[in-house]
């Protein structure tokens, strides 16, 4: 099957017992079993659940992997994953990563024999001056949050291959539409469902996928045993929502790359962060290695932090809110919201100031969206 029908058809069958085209709701705790031994796969949701079985076969079908495990948020998705790892072992990290990861190795991580380096995985070389013998992971995002850095996907595979090493993807910006690191031999491929892969604004959840058996294996026993799991209603609004991915995606990224040339023209705003448009320093990379640059935007006003606050504060259409990936655009400020608990000087360093704005750009009317912009810039001061 090609990608669109896959997001439509893959691990979908009609139910044996009324032939409903959409699959059902297997909203239960507990399974009866035949008899001692014979449990048709399911005997307690937290195991597994036929609701979510569909959901992991249909997101590893469209990510192009034989397992997918979900989890019940992209956090929990990244917590399990590094169960895989033991006390003593280090890791390397994009250091422009999602501030509630940084958050959750820092300060939870850590406590338990767990090291961390924070490297621009956009260069080959930082990452490997920082491996150290007890390296054991490479955990990339990529495009990143805030700051959208593109990793190259094929250098760092050499490197994992090389370093004997665990190579994780984060690749909730750019959704499988656009990016599927299992082709650039990840090991494993993290998604947040709570984005674009569901869309909506509707649920909290989280899937990890590989080509791995092994991997798949081990994974499938953290879920079982943490219990960290989506409900099944959860499972399903999340299939209802990807069977239009392919359609919205190249209206966000077509949107934002429209937003993007508007803001890189407008006196006001200092710099634009865009893979989509020629002054990305990554473009040349996000166009060779994905199929579309995805609906996120950050961009910094000459006015610093109160212009920053001035221009939130005056949206009409688009809402200031977390999260993003979803139909109604979204504004952000993470000095204050994503990355609040991100020490400000580390923030800094790594060129997330204090002016950042983040949006993710929506399906909505162009025009619309642009004229929010435009009339909420029009309030900044000069």
């Amino acid at each position: 099957m090609k990608f669109d029908t896959k997001i439509i058809h893959a691990g979908i069958e009609h139910d044996p017992t009324t032939g409903a085209i959409i699959p059902p709701i297997y909203q239960t705790t507990t399974f009866a079993l035949d008899e001692i031994g014979h449990d048709k796969g399911f005997d307690y949701t937290r195991s597994a659940n036929p609701t979510r079985q569909v959901l992991e076969t249909n997101l590893a079908a469209v990510e192009g992997g034989r397992y997918g495990i979900c989890f019940a948020s992209g956090m929990a998705t990244v917590d399990s994953c590094t169960k895989l790892l033991s006390s003593g072992d280090h890791i390397v990290c994009s250091d422009d990563v999602y501030g509630g990861v940084s958050r959750h190795f820092n300060f939870i991580l850590a406590r338990y024999g767990l090291s961390f380096s924070y490297v621009d995985t956009s260069n080959p070389d930082k990452v490997m001056q920082a491996i150290r013998p007890n390296t054991k992971t490479l955990w990339i995002e990529t495009p990143t949050n805030p700051l959208l850095k593109i990793t190259d996907l094929a250098a760092m595979a050499e490197i994992a291959r090389q370093h004997e090493l665990l190579y994780v993807v984060d690749s909730t910006f750019a959704s499988p539409c656009y990016l599927r690191p299992l082709e650039y031999q990840a090991d494993l491929v993290i998604h947040s469902t709570t984005k674009y892969l569901s869309g909506h604004n509707q649920i909290i959840g989280g899937i990890v996928i590989t080509n791995r058996e092994d991997l798949s294996d081990q994974l499938k026993f953290v879920q079982k045993t943490i219990g960290a799991v989506p409900s099944p209603f959860d499972c399903w609004l999340t299939l209802m929502g990807i069977k239009t991915l392919h359609l919205r995606m190249p209206r966000h990224s077509g949107n934002a790359l429209a937003v993007a040339d508007f803001l890189a023209e407008h006196p006001k705003v200092a710099r634009v962060i865009y893979p989509g448009l020629p002054s990305h320093p990554q473009h040349q990379i996000a166009s060779r290695q994905m199929d579309g640059f995805s609906g996120m935007i950050s961009f910094e006003l000459t006015g610093g932090i109160p212009a920053g606050r001035q221009l939130m504060n005056s949206i009409r259409l688009c809402a200031l809110a977390e999260s993003l990936g979803a139909v109604e655009s979204m504004i952000t400020h993470p000095a204050t919201m994503t990355h609040a608990e991100v020490p400000r000087e580390e923030r800094v360093a790594r060129g997330l100031t204090d002016g950042l704005v983040r949006l993710s750009v929506g399906i909505e009317d162009l025009d619309d969206i642009i004229g929010d912009l435009k009339q909420a810039l029009d309030r900044v001061d000069e």
